[in-house]
Formats: C-alpha cells, sequence, structure tokens
C-alpha cells in the first residue's frame, strides 16, 4: 500500500505531461500557421512603403555575372549582367567574353516573350528552358522583387492564387512556404519562400516532371524515361536602393535530365548600379530570336 501510495502522484504527474505535451504538439502546426494574405502584406511591407513602392515606375539594374556550365561541355565565364522593367514589362540580358556562350537575351513585352539565340540558331539551356516554360516571365516571377513586374506586387492583376505549404528548412534556415498557382492549367510547379522574421522573398523554385511515353511493350525504347526541369532563383544581400529594400546577389541554378542528356548551370548576378524612373525605349523589350 505504501508503494501504491508513493506511485499514485508518480502517475498522475506524468500523465499531466504527457497531456501538456500533447497539448502543445497539437497547437504547433496552428502556431506556425499564416495566412497567405498576410505574408504578402507583411512581404510588400519588406519591400518598402506603399507610397515608396508606388513611386517607383521604371527600374535598370546592372551589375556583373558569372556562369558556370557544370555538365558537358563545361566551362565559365564572367560577364555583365543588366535588367529593366517597366510595369509587366522586362527585359534580361547578360553577356560574356565566350564564343560559346556569348549572351544571353530575354524580354517580355507585355504580350509576348522571347528569349535570343545564344549562338547563331541556338539558345542556351536556360533560354529554351524558359521558352518551354514562357508563364515564368508572362507572370513577372522572373527576377523576384527586383522587378516592376513582381506579380505580389498586383497579385489580382495576374489572376494567381497563393497557398501556403507550411515552412522548410533551408541552408539552416526556416521559411515560410507558398504554392503560387497561376489561372489556368500550368504542368509547372512554382513554390515561393520568404524570411520568417522579414518577409523578404528569398528563393523561388520551378519544377516540372514528364511522364515518360508510354506505348505498346514490343516498341517501348529502353532508354525512355521520364524528364526532370527544375530552375531555383535565390535572393540575398538586401540593402536599400531608392526607397526600397532589394537583393543585390541574384542567383539562378538551372538543372535539366531528359533523354537527350543531362544539363546543370548556374549564374551568380552581383548587382551595383540601381536607376529609377529613367525612361526606357519600349522597343528594348521586344527581343527578337536572331
Amino acid at each position: 500500500m505504501k508503494i501504491a501510495r508513493v506511485a499514485q502522484p508518480l502517475v498522475i504527474a506524468f500523465s499531466v505531461c504527457l497531456a501538456l505535451l500533447s497539448g502543445s504538439a497539437g497547437q504547433s502546426p496552428k502556431a506556425d500557421k499564416i495566412k497567405p494574405e498576410e505574408v504578402v502584406a507583411r512581404h510588400l511591407e519588406s519591400i518598402g512603403t506603399a507610397k515608396a513602392r508606388a513611386a517607383v515606375a521604371t527600374r535598370i539594374i546592372a551589375g556583373t555575372s558569372q556562369v558556370i556550365i557544370r555538365t558537358t561541355p563545361p566551362g565559365q565565364a564572367v560577364g555583365k549582367a543588366v535588367l529593366a522593367s517597366e510595369g509587366v514589362k522586362t527585359l534580361f540580358g547578360m553577356s560574356f567574353p565566350s564564343p560559346v556562350y556569348p549572351r544571353e537575351q530575354l524580354g517580355f513585352n507585355g504580350a509576348s516573350f522571347m528569349a535570343a539565340f545564344s549562338t547563331p540558331g541556338a539558345r542556351s539551356g536556360l533560354g529554351g528552358f524558359l521558352m518551354m516554360h514562357d508563364i515564368i516571365f508572362k507572370q513577372g516571377l522572373m527576377c523576384g522583387t527586383l522587378s516592376t513586374a513582381w506579380p505580389l506586387l498586383d497579385l489580382e492583376s495576374h489572376h494567381a492564387q497563393l497557398e501556403y505549404a507550411g515552412t522548410k528548412k533551408l541552408n539552416d534556415q526556416l521559411l515560410y512556404e507558398l504554392k503560387y498557382l497561376p489561372r489556368g492549367n500550368s504542368d509547372l510547379k512554382v513554390t515561393l519562400f520568404f524570411e520568417r522574421e522579414t518577409f523578404r522573398h528569398v528563393r523561388t523554385e520551378y519544377e516540372r516532371t514528364v511522364s515518360a511515353p508510354m506505348g505498346k511493350v514490343e516498341y517501348t525504347n529502353v532508354q525512355e524515361r521520364e524528364a526532370r526541369y527544375k530552375m531555383v532563383e535565390e535572393f540575398s544581400l538586401f540593402k536599400p536602393e531608392g526607397g526600397l529594400m532589394l537583393p543585390h546577389i541574384y542567383t539562378i541554378k538551372l538543372s535539366i535530365d531528359t533523354i537527350n542528356g543531362t544539363y546543370v548551370g548556374e549564374w551568380t548576378i552581383k548587382l551595383t548600379q540601381f536607376e529609377f524612373n529613367q525612361k526606357i525605349d519600349q522597343s528594348a523589350f521586344n527581343v527578337s530570336a536572331n
């Protein structure tokens, strides 16, 4: 009986601890949950005040760019980069002192997107990927908050929806994750990531998987397999420019794995010159293939 009297308080205390732990475990996801509208509102504040954002009609941003191609034929080069935007129109270009990859020119004129040939008659892996998935430029996603076309500045006009997907730890940092769903059907999966403390947009992931073609067994090629595409944009080194808080390092990582081969490339752009409200010749956004 003496053992029973001693054990009973311990059992009660243990039960209380279990109840508290189960309760806190159940509340954790709720505590972490946040509405997409709140993320967007806080994110816009992280860029600048409503007045500061509205005061910027055009942006011309320039700096240096380094490209590293990690698959055959491998190579790297350092050149220049420029980004110009006005409303939904965007121009993004890079030039390199390389006969194999002399340039990258990407433009959306508000109606159509074009990636120029990097060499006569041929696009780069990046240009080809973006031509295949032109929704990235048409929705204003490319270049993130560096561009006036960034869809979260005016989500309603882009006819897109956002879904909260929880938090994800990347590079030892816990980020809010939002699924970006454009109107209409799209095979491209788009995910936006924001810092929990500042709500700055620091990453966008684009992923698409194309199933291997199906056919009769006797005609099936054993080499046929699914194709995988993934592009990641990363933004860092945020500093004030013209009343806005903008990233000064912009990284693009692209990996393509298809039956035709594998391609892995990385571009690191360091931005040093920011000009706002300068007049931009509208023909600049009309990029031609040649």
